[in-house]
């Protein structure tokens, strides 16, 4: 498991640009001529390119941080622009990774960047990790972070982690020689659908900027070998009232990965691990769902459905197809303003909510009920492009 992180300074020079550029290093004590070949010597290696990660990755090259390597495979969304800063209007439809490394290069031509578009997966994550000094964790779904936290562990590399939703997000350093890791703090996953996405539950876009900067400075911190890191604390962020709080963690010696006795000593299928069928098809389509398409044409013919709309009511303000509005978490206690005899098709806004809101009327009595494959977001893409989406 790491100890300090040894970068070896003696292999890299500063020529006069970079003195220049990195003056306002050079003239602090604590950082000074050899901290700053430290951290050009240093090899960082930033999971995910999106809220996160854009002021992370930003801030590490602007520092001088020498080769910055960035594991995405995704591609910019006009959803993302809202908090992923390294991104911009013109970038929407464009690799992440490129639209990011551009930036960087940008801000700092003498950073090395690594591009690594690929899925980070137990295939290919410590080998991958090898080649790091530190991993910082910038993703959003529990797979990858545990994925993140057992290559660490396995590979002796820290995880600078942090997490956000809505207007929360908390911070920590994983991972090192005597500090806990992911999974002292968090043995199991959440049970699946108990914890929304930022895609269902939202995020105030600057707060990934916050929580960014804090693993951008404790990644530096870990390098220069200087102040007290995250190590053994969870720094907790609450952006609506503007609190910072901290709970110590103690590394638990029963942990199956870090613990006195693992039984843990390869990486695992994270997606079962985590009760999950994987990113890319949360919702299973099954013969119960009904199509955008279908749902459009009965209701053109006039057959008696029931719309039945369980997003939340600010999300209704956004778009509707004039629905009955109970959400989600209301169903169970308002049941009764539902017709057992009436056929009904449920949706949100991708399926996934609607899906829990079938299977609960089906296990309560309700014969006739359909999941519309897709939610509203495909009745805005498929039957009406006019329609917001969000």
């Amino acid at each position: 498991m790491a100890t300090a992180i040894d970068v070896k300074p003696e292999t890299v020079t500063l020529n006069n640009d970079e003195i220049l550029r990195y003056s306002r290093h050079l003239i602090m004590p604590e950082v000074g001529m050899e901290g700053q070949l430290k951290l050009k010597a240093a090899k960082v290696l930033c999971v995910g390119a999106g809220g996160l990660g854009s002021p992370l990755a930003l801030y590490l090259g602007a520092a001088g941080v020498g080769t910055l390597g960035i594991v995405d495979f995704d591609v910019v969304d006009f959803t993302n622009l809202q908090r992923q800063i390294i991104h911009t209007t013109a970038d929407v439809g464009r690799k992440k990774l490129d639209s990011a490394a551009e930036k960087i290069k940008a801000i700092n031509p003498f950073v090395n960047i690594r591009k690594i578009d690929t899925r980070l997966s137990s295939e290919n994550a410590l080998e991958l990790f090898k080649e790091f000094d530190i991993i910082a964790d910038g993703t959003d779904n529990f797979p990858t972070r545990y994925l993140t936290n057992d290559a660490c562990v396995l590979s002796g590399k820290p995880n600078v982690y942090a997490s956000i939703f809505r207007f929360e997000g908390q911070a920590s350093v994983f991972a090192t020689k005597d500090g806990p890791c992911y999974r002292c703090l968090y043995p199991e996953p959440p049970p699946p659908g108990l914890v929304p996405s930022c895609a269902e539950g939202g995020v105030l876009g600057i707060l990934p900027g916050l929580l960014g900067v804090i693993q951008a400075t404790e990644v530096i911190k870990l390098i220069l070998k200087t102040g007290d890191p995250l190590i053994g604390r969870l720094l907790l962020v609450d952006a609506l009232g503007m609190k910072f709080r901290e709970l110590k963690l103690r590394k638990n010696p029963d942990c199956p990965v870090c613990g006195k006795n693992p039984t843990i000593k390869e990486l695992i299928d994270y997606n079962e691990f985590c009760g999950i069928r994987g990113e890319e098809m949360p919702v299973e389509t099954t013969n119960a769902d009904i199509s955008v398409e279908e749902l459009k044409r009965r209701l053109d013919a006039g057959d008696d459905l029931f719309v039945l709309d369980v997003r939340e009511p600010h999300e209704y303000q956004i778009c509707n197809i004039n629905g009955h509005l109970i959400p989600l978490g209301d169903l169970p206690k308002r049941v009764n303003e539902l017709d057992p005899n009436k056929e009904i098709v449920a949706h949100c806004r991708s399926g996934a909510r609607s899906a829990k809101a079938a299977d609960f009327l089906r296990n309560a009595g309700f014969h006739n009920v359909h999941n519309l494959a897709g939610g509203i977001l495909a009745w805005a893409d498929r039957i009406d492009p006019k329609m917001a989406k969000y």
